[in-house]
């Protein structure tokens, strides 16, 4: 298994157009054609397989932008992407000019043996401008060998470890990756971030990047700014709630807080628009029907006397959201968000195939699942 390095990389995993590492300054975003100097050998493993693919882009990108100086990719993938293939590519002489790098998918499946027997013995005699880089998408059951993190660190190269961050370390994530941007998020902000957008930290870092693109600050990305960082802006929790895109989750949220309110027209474009992001109509259902039982609490509550804000403070939710969430309630009854509940229950007995059983019961088994979706939003909001 690769050994694990405890510091995170200084450079974003989130770049398709340069490469960052160690040695490496970052490619020009206009398209600089010049060429860093670039390690003899990388090894960049981790069970975060989105930024290991992005970090596979970045190092294309790089050498692709520079290939007026001759520099050349080779790719070795599938069945090809053995140690004996790669060693006997590193030995292969080429016509090229300047830059060489071979770029080697699937180390996590090589095993400890024929690495040391068929690989290590090549990398300790690469050609000068030659560069491989290696990479492995690891997973619980397939690490990359550390033969091959010994053998890449022994030619002079560098280990990168892109590994997935525990959620509750995200915000502080967050927090680093915004500051290598160039911009400021306080607390509150990035865990208000994570809170809307969700975990998964390519998305988070997509936000990030158009934060830093709505600021129109300069990019010192690896720079070491700090006298830039002072000056750019703090973006608190009120921004992010209104500037970053949603969660799917948010989103399921959103329809049910139109649906608790009535609105048909929001209904409908929240519904349209969470389907589009790829949600299962189940998973949907589950989320409406959590947060109308939600509301119903909620009513039955502000009917038994209890004030608005000994209410919002009992709720898990932004303040502003809670008080929009709490002033909706308030203009329906309990009876409404029962009814909602029971044909939010009839969809998803339609859904499942159950409606064709007890067709008699309701109009909408023969429908198509939007359809019959649809109909219930229309029926739970008028």
């Amino acid at each position: 298994m690769a050994a694990r390095s405890s510091r995170r990389s200084s450079c974003p995993a989130s770049s398709s157009t340069w490469w960052c590492a160690e040695g490496v300054g970052p490619i020009d975003r206009a398209g600089d054609a010049s060429m860093p100097e670039l390690k003899p050998a990388y090894l960049i493993h981790g069970d975060d397989h989105g930024a290991i693919a992005e970090r596979r882009a970045g190092l294309r990108a790089l050498v692709e932008a520079g290939a007026e100086g001759g520099a050349g990719v080779e790719a070795l993938e599938g069945d090809a992407a053995t140690p004996a293939n790669v060693a006997a590519a590193l030995a292969a002489m080429t016509l090229a000019v300047g830059q060489r790098v071979v770029i080697v998918e699937g180390a996590e499946r090589w095993r400890q043996a024929d690495v040391e027997r068929e690989l290590a013995p090549a990398l300790k005699h690469l050609a000068p401008g030659t560069t491989v880089a290696f990479f492995a998408r690891e997973d619980p059951r397939v690490k990359a060998p550390e033969a091959l993190a010994k053998a890449v660190r022994g030619a002079g190269g560098q280990i990168v470890a892109r590994m997935h961050v525990k959620p509750w370390e995200l915000p502080g994530w967050v927090r680093e990756q915004a500051e290598r941007l160039g911009i400021a998020l306080d607390r509150d902000a990035s865990h208000a971030l994570v809170k809307q957008v969700g975990e998964r930290q390519q998305r988070l870092l997509r936000e990030l990047e158009k934060l830093a693109l709505e600021a129109d600050l300069p990019d010192t990305t690896g720079a070491g700014d700090t006298a830039a960082l002072a000056r750019a802006p703090a973006i608190d929790a009120e921004q992010i709630e209104r500037r970053a895109a949603h969660s799917a989750e948010w989103r399921a949220y959103e329809l049910a807080d139109a649906l608790v309110a009535g609105d048909t027209a929001r209904a409908v474009e929240s519904y349209l628009g969470v389907r589009g992001q790829g949600e299962s109509l189940s998973g949907l259902i589950y989320l409406m029907a959590r947060r109308l039982r939600e509301a119903l609490a909620v009513s039955l509550r502000l009917q038994a006397g209890e004030s608005a804000a000994q209410i919002k403070r009992s709720l898990r939710m932004p303040g502003r959201a809670a008080e929009r969430f709490i002033a909706d309630v308030s203009r329906t009854e309990p009876e409404r968000l029962r009814r909602a509940l029971a044909a939010l229950a009839d969809l998803e007995l339609d859904s499942r195939g159950g409606a064709a059983v007890l067709a008699q019961r309701s109009a909408l088994a023969p429908l198509h699942e939007d359809t019959s979706a649809l109909r219930a939003i229309g029926a739970i909001t008028t």
